[in-house]
């Protein structure tokens, strides 16, 4: 199924987008050459652009109706989707983050196609969200709306907070991941999943160890920030 058509910010919206920017710069205290100058003069416009149209147009995209569609399978195997690039925004300080997610699901008799996980990941990353959160948003959409009976996602990311401010860290990348349903209770099915992550590093990226799998499980209705652990996992 192609991707749907984004609906453009309203105008209304754009305009007070563009003026909150505008007043922003003003209150920044820039030296008058600088924020009168001709760099700055279209950038309220275009931030107010860049912020609907992009970075937080996730919220206009329901993963209900993205993962409405459907295909009737009796496969019961594990399906993933590695390396699915995403970039979301911290609501702590407003700085973006950029990343790979990995995305795995156990039919529950039905399949979804591959680029309806991707569509998803858009969907939930385009918002104003913590990583942690992110990862169970996914794996709880695929089993809300997708009838899995287990999944999980794995979040691998630069955090701005973390490389531009504060600690300074460029290459410090952050980690999150989440299991549900039999993900998180079959660890064999779990550190199959974590292989496939660890297979699918892009040629050139730094070797990394492949990610263990979590050493408890917690019940099927569980929910918490963070992983949830299969059992039996070493």
């Amino acid at each position: 199924m192609p991707p749907r058509r984004r609906r453009p910010p309203r105008r209304e919206q754009s305009g007070a987008l563009a003026g909150s920017v505008g007043r922003f710069l003003d209150a920044l205290g820039l030296p008058p050459e600088v924020r009168h100058g001709d760099d700055l003069d279209k950038t309220p416009e275009r931030v107010a652009e860049a912020w609907a149209s992009d970075l937080l147009d996730g919220y206009r995209h329901d993963p209900a109706e993205i993962l409405g569609e459907s295909m009737p399978s009796t496969g019961r195997g594990l399906v993933a989707v590695t390396g699915i690039d995403f970039h979301s925004v911290c609501p702590h300080h407003l700085l973006p983050s950029r990343g790979l997610a990995h995305v795995a699901y156990v039919p529950g008799g039905r399949v979804v196609g591959f680029g309806q996980l991707a569509r998803l990941v858009d969907a939930l990353a385009h918002r104003l969200v913590l990583e942690e959160d992110l990862a169970r948003q996914v794996a709880e959409a695929l089993m809300v709306h997708a009838g899995a009976r287990g999944a999980a996602c794995v979040l691998e990311a630069e955090q701005m907070c973390l490389s531009v401010r504060g600690e300074r860290r460029p290459r410090a990348r952050a980690h999150a991941q989440f299991f549900a349903g039999v993900m998180a209770e079959d660890g064999a099915l779990a550190r199959r999943f974590l292989a496939a992550v660890a297979r699918g590093v892009p040629a050139g990226a730094p070797a990394r160890a492949p990610a263990k799998a979590p050493a408890k499980a917690r019940a099927s209705g569980a929910r918490r920030r963070g992983a949830r652990s299969p059992r039996g996992a070493p």
